[in-house]
């Protein structure tokens, strides 16, 4: 771990007395999970700090699968309970009760049995579906999905914790072990300026030009400086880890400090306005069918599947009639720098001209809103990083083609990465948050256990705890990222229920005797 103490000891006048036990970086989903579920095992000594100026409605709406909700109702009832009935709102809200989502430009209709999510090939043959229902999905794997905005998913976690204990305008810039103290020191500063962050959030299409990421720069405004200790720190601080960079600097996992580009990104617009009464009437009856979410491709009936490498266009209608899109798609991540909104359509049609999608599609694409123009370059931290990646020579100087099979890190000594900050990956199989949440269990799982020991000073059993938490959950996450890589969309009926099972139909309370 790097230490930075003779640059900032005269910058850091401001260091905290006390020592938490646990400060947690990063206010998402994860982190908050993570600090309720210590809490509910009583260690209340607890901190997380975030280093946005202002919590406000920002990100999509995510899913929380089976494997998610199991983990966070282990984590504590209370916020899968809240969290459950956030989601069923969601997917039921209709303008009335007895009313199902309409057709584009039409009245309000009947109900039907459940929504689905539907996947069709350019002719509109339906080639798979899944339903949105959460009973459907307990009758199946013994446990729901809900669907849930990001913000209102991180409101509802947020509200489960003291407000004293959630700390935002805390962006940290340092991490430096304090053996003395048996303790880690977490520098912060807090200021009115704000930093892009090119790997994990949506960009509006129509302020690319004015954004730049200013990597760490401060600006020229005062800063509030300060310092807060812990005897360990969970880092939860998503895919542009400030502790992952931290950990990994000036050692043989320098060159996956930061995330790698996947290959993949999405263009999106979140509402079309004025679409044509004629182009409604055939994206209805030969696509949606009062679907409210689905996904065209060009698969065939056959289960001849298209390569991953082609296009994929996820059509979403609300309830209130409104229509929008995400394409995703390969690109070089060039292609996307800089782009207006204006650049982004022309973009997306291209890429649906070279993929020979069906006009009436590319013809929505082309009545895009500027103002509602989304991109997003998808990243990834690698569970497993194959020896076909060449590494620097100082990682394995002693390899003939100077590359090898590395695993990165998830923990040095009171530190420890979660969720996207040790695996973020792109959310084609909707994983990212899910497996955050069975981070968070895993953890809490260890940490509780070295509360009940007494072992904060002891640095083996802390490094065991850790280890443990790696061993169990890095095979699985090579899994899971192999699978979101090459989406199960692409793969046989077979391969999907095996990998339902598998991630879906887990025994939990199995996982935490593992760790126990």
């Amino acid at each position: 771990m790097t230490t930075q103490s003779n640059l900032l000891e005269d910058v850091f006048n401001t260091i905290s007395p006390e020592i938490y036990d646990v400060v947690i970086i990063g206010a998402g989903p994860v982190g908050l999970a993570t600090a309720i579920g210590l809490r509910k095992r009583g260690i209340e000594n607890i901190l997380v700090v975030d280093q946005t100026r202002a919590f406000r409605p920002v990100g999509q709406v995510l899913d929380l699968l089976p494997n998610g909700l199991k983990s966070l109702k282990y984590l504590s009832v209370e916020a899968y309970e809240e969290v459950k009935r956030a989601g069923n709102r969601l997917l039921n809200s209709n303008p009335s009760k007895d009313e199902e989502t309409a057709g584009i430009g039409q009245e309000p209709k009947p109900p039907k049995a459940s929504p689905r999510w539907v996947q069709k090939n350019f002719q509109g043959q339906e080639i798979s579906s899944i339903s949105l229902k959460f009973d459907d999905w307990f009758q199946e794997y013994g446990e729901g999905r809900v669907s849930i905005a990001w913000y209102d998913l991180q409101t509802i976690l947020r509200n489960l914790l003291p407000q004293d204990r959630v700390r935002a305008n805390h962006r940290c810039i340092n991490v430096v072990e304090e053996p003395e103290q048996s303790c880690v020191r977490v520098d912060c500063i807090s200021d009115t300026s704000l930093e892009t962050n090119p790997y994990a959030h949506w960009v509006d299409g129509q302020k690319l030009e004015e954004m730049s990421p200013q990597n760490g720069e401060q600006t020229s405004q005062p800063l509030d400086t300060k310092s807060i200790r812990a005897r360990l720190v969970v880092a939860a601080d998503g895919i542009n880890s400030t502790v992952r960079r931290i950990l990994y600097a000036d050692s043989p996992y320098s060159a996956f400090a930061r995330p790698e580009y996947s290959g993949f990104a999405a263009i999106g617009c979140r509402e079309i306005i004025d679409i044509p009464k004629n182009l409604c009437g055939e994206l209805e009856e030969t696509y949606f069918q009062e679907s409210p979410v689905l996904t065209i491709s060009n698969d065939e009936i056959s289960g001849d599947s298209a390569d991953i490498e082609s296009p994929r266009i996820i059509l979403f209608h609300r309830p209130s009639g409104q229509v929008g899109y995400l394409i995703h798609l390969p690109l070089p991540v060039e292609s996307l720098q800089g782009k207006s909104s204006r650049s982004l359509i022309d973009l997306a049609v291209q890429e649906l001209e070279k993929a020979n999608f069906p006009n009436v599609l590319k013809q929505l694409v082309r009545l895009s809103s500027p103002d509602n123009m989304l991109q997003r370059p998808y990243y990834i931290h690698r569970a497993t990083v194959s020896d076909a990646i060449p590494l620097p020579r100082t990682a394995n100087p002693h390899a003939k083609d100077h590359s090898v099979t590395l695993q990165t890190p998830w923990s040095n000594g009171r530190v420890v990465l979660v969720g996207d900050a040790a695996h973020g990956m792109p959310p084609f199989m909707a994983q990212g948050a899910n497996q955050g949440l069975e981070d968070a269990l895993a953890v809490v799982t260890l940490i509780a256990k070295i509360a009940q020991e007494n072992n904060w000073d002891n640095t083996q059993a802390l490094t065991q705890a850790f280890e443990k938490y790696e061993q169990l959950r890095r095979p699985f996450m090579v899994r899971i990222q192999q699978a979101t890589l090459k989406p199960m969309s692409y793969r046989s009926e077979k391969d999907r229920q095996e990998y339902n099972q598998q991630v879906y139909c887990r025994n939990f309370e199995q996982v935490i005797e593992a760790l126990l």
